[in-house]
Order: C-alpha cells, then structure tokens, then sequence
C-alpha cells in the first residue's frame, strides 16, 4: 500500500461568501472541516485594499498551522490575486508563473512535496472565462514548460483548479488526454461545485497522473460551506502508488 492523502481544491472567491461578508477565519473552517493534507486555493487576495490589505494565503495558512505559496496572477503596485497552495507536508517551490490571457491575467503554481518513496508534483491553476483562451491556458500547461517538463522518475502528478470549464468543453477535453479525472475514477455520482448554494456546473477539478489511485472524491457540501464563498470544496482521496 503507498501514501494517502488527501487533496481539496477551492476557489474562496476572495474569501466573501454568498452573504457578502468578508472573512478568511471561516474559509479556513470550511478547510478544516474538509480535513486536507494539500490544498489549492483560487481567488486568494494579498493586500488588496477590497479585503483589508491582508495576506489571505498567509491568513488562511496560518489557522490551519499549514505554509503557503502564493503566486499573483494579477499585480497592482502592491495589489495581488491569484493561486495559493497550502500544505503541512514539506514543500519546494519548482516554478509560479503566467499563463496565456487576453482578459483577466491567469497563472499557476507548482510545487513539489515529497510522500514517502514519491515526489507530487502538484500544480494549482484558475483558467479564463473564454472558451479560446482557455484552450491556449491548457496547451501551454500540458507544454513543455508545465506538465511536459523532464521530471524524476518518483514523480506523482496531480493537478487541482477551477477551470472555469465543464466535461463539454475543449479545454477539459485536452487534460483528460494527459491525466485522469479524478471524479470520474471514483465512480459514483459525479457533483457539481458551482454556484455553492445552488450547484450546477462542475467547475472545479482533480487530475492525477500515473500510479496515483483515487479511493473517493467529494464535494463538500455543509451550510457553512455554502456561506463561505460562491464556490464549492472538492476534494479527492489518493493513494500514490
């Protein structure tokens, strides 16, 4: 039997809920209540005067006694938006960068943490809202300077985000080319995570590469979750083989 652990990815819309109140404490309960090992984090704000000036990756991080890596996606003098991704376990950061855009600017992270015999190879993206670009968004993660980088041999990919995009769509088509859907590999009910109070779309994903098994996904659906931001918690139970 390998490493288990579990993997959350959560858009926190800037930690505003659905009823307008700005609070990263209870985005961190929602996360707690999930009972993550990894977490990837969309539409984290750092000292962005909208919500206080504070550093949310750091915030959220820090009442979970997890570490945080941050990239901007968006930088405004010193006004930052963009992916975290928090963790307990050890971590290196391998490269946070920008990625194609014509609207909002989008980015992704990657970071490696070892488990075990293996190293993750964990990446945390958001992609745009429009069809094209998010097609030029996947091209270049699946590329050679993303998902077809030289990595070692213990390497275990899993990949986490809102994409912004359903099973339909062009660019999720392009990723289950290179990964698994980790939703679909569980079996079961496949749930949406999109808008939380009343889900529609499945927005959010997991992705695994080779020898990493999924055991259980979940979209964590819990009143305070449908609070807490306009999206949903995913999260995905892996064995790294």
């Amino acid at each position: 039997m390998g490493r288990r652990l579990r993997l959350v990815t959560y858009n926190v819309h800037s930690c505003f809920g659905t009823d307008r109140r700005l609070d990263p404490g209870r985005i961190a309960e929602v996360i707690a209540e999930c009972e993550a090992d990894i977490v990837a984090l969309q539409e984290v704000d750092v000292a962005r005067a909208r919500s206080g000036g504070i550093d949310q990756a750091e915030s959220i991080a820090k009442h979970l006694s997890m570490v945080s890596h941050f990239h901007p996606a968006l930088h405004l003098e010193e006004e930052r938006y963009g992916d975290a991704l928090l963790t307990a376990l050890p971590t290196r950061l391998v490269k946070a960068g920008g990625l194609p855009s014509r609207g909002e600017p989008r980015g992704a992270l990657w970071v490696e943490v070892p488990a075990g015999e293996a190293r993750l190879q964990v990446f945390v993206t958001h992609l745009g809202l429009l069809g094209a670009e998010r097609v030029r968004q996947t091209e270049a993660l699946i590329g050679p300077d993303w998902l077809g980088a030289p990595m070692p041999g213990d390497a275990r990919i899993l990949f986490a985000g809102d994409l912004n995009a359903v099973t339909r769509s062009a660019s999720y088509k392009l990723l289950v080319r290179r990964l698994k859907d980790a939703q679909v590999e569980a079996g079961g009910r496949i749930r949406p995570t999109f808008p939380s109070r009343f889900p529609l779309l499945r927005l959010d994903h997991i992705f695994v590469g080779e020898e990493v098994r999924v055991h259980r996904t979940a979209v964590h659906d819990t009143p305070l979750a449908r609070r807490a931001s306009d999206h949903l918690p995913l999260w995905a139970d892996l064995e790294i083989e």
